[in-house]
């Protein structure tokens, strides 16, 4: 792996930092943390994680959980409780491993993410005190409580940065809905600042991109034809990019001068669900165009390791405008607003299918081997 000469970080860590983007790890588990794994990537730069229940879902079922597992059945607990205290116990440990992070940055990065039940997605007040129990539990102030961009996440944002902790605000597909984050992040914090607290959380907007292409190339490909194909793999980027605006006039804003003024961090838009579904894109189609100040980047072990090696001056092909390109997919009766509204449904339904494995994947784990045969 080719490295930069000076910081000792991969040529691609060093673009990207050198760019105002941060790189986080979309994983976590005993994988990383028993094996030093995570060690190691922060080393190379990364600063921070994201975890969700799906990530949860597929690491429990490693025999390095067995011991864990044993122990506190043992405790009386079930598998709907176990799952939730090595979930606690792995974020725990990784929050320590990005303490230093967090301290060298004052409190601007070295974060990692634990997800509300996804159940609470359209639930305000169960939301606010299921992040609240999280909260307390961790008690480490590198922690994010991650929430679901829902119309009732929004809501749930804002009194829980308006508590004092912090959020990452997750399933974002339209600039729309960012749009109402932003906005509900900076009403908190003019409360909080009104109210003299002396500390403002930080707090994250996540913005899912592959998923934006994967629900709307099989449409163009059906459609077929010179108006349609040249559309595919355009949408995730020009949405995020027309949310990245968003973000920048803000924080050309006298609003915003006055928030920074007293202490605020920026609510950097984190890109995720960077890695592609398609195998005919470039496993670095939603890394190098969005290499933007005040984001962050979090990817799978396999996007981060393609973005590693990034080398040499980025190329990045023009895009259009959201608005420019909605106009050309709704000629062919595609409605971006409507496929963002499916897909936060569906991102929903597949966290809570995932918590649902995750608590079976407990109760394999505890169920006893099958006797041999004869």
């Amino acid at each position: 792996m080719a490295m930069m000469e000076g910081d000792g970080l991969p040529d691609g860590i060093t673009q990207l930092r050198a760019a105002g983007q941060l790189v986080w790890l979309d994983d976590l588990g005993r994988h990383l943390l028993d094996t030093g794994g995570l060690a190691r990537h922060i080393r190379k730069g990364v600063t921070g994680v994201t975890s969700n229940p799906a990530i949860f879902a597929e690491a429990i079922r490693s025999s390095a959980y067995d011991e864990t597992i044993r122990r506190l059945s043992g405790e009386g607990l079930p598998p709907a409780a176990i799952a939730e205290r090595v979930v606690l116990e792995d974020v725990g440990r990784a929050a320590d491993l990005l303490r230093a992070v967090h301290d060298e940055t004052a409190g601007a990065d070295g974060f990692v993410s634990i997800e509300v039940a996804p159940a609470l997605a359209h639930d305000v007040d169960g939301t606010v005190a299921e992040a609240h129990r999280l909260w307390d539990a961790l008690a480490r102030p590198n922690v994010m409580i991650k929430v679901p961009g829902t119309e009732a996440g929004v809501e749930a944002l804002r009194r829980l940065i308006g508590d004092g902790i912090n959020v990452n605000v997750t399933l974002l597909f339209s600039p729309r809905r960012y749009a109402a984050v932003l906005e509900a992040h900076a009403a908190a914090l003019d409360e909080r600042i009104a109210g003299g607290a002396t500390s403002l959380p930080a707090s994250v907007a996540s913005f899912f991109l592959s998923r934006i292409d994967a629900a709307i190339d099989p449409v163009l490909d059906a459609r077929g034809g010179p108006w349609a194909l040249p559309l595919r793999g355009l949408a995730a980027i020009a949405s995020a990019r027309a949310a990245y605006e968003t973000l920048t006039d803000f924080l050309a804003s006298d609003r915003w001068r006055v928030l920074a003024a007293h202490g605020a961090s920026v609510q950097r838009l984190l890109w995720a669900s960077t890695s592609t579904k398609n195998p005919a894109y470039a496993p670095t189609k939603y890394v190098e165009p969005l290499a933007l100040p005040n984001t962050i980047n979090t990817m799978s072990r396999q996007t981060l390791a393609a973005a590693l090696a990034i080398g040499g001056p980025r190329v990045v092909e023009e895009f259009p405008t959201l608005e420019a390109l909605s106009g050309k997919l709704a000629e062919l009766d595609i409605d971006t607003a409507d496929v963002a509204r499916r897909l936060e449904a569906e991102g929903i339904a597949k966290f809570i299918a995932a918590q649902e494995a995750l608590e079976a994947a407990v109760a394999a784990r505890l169920a006893p081997a099958p006797a041999p045969p004869g």
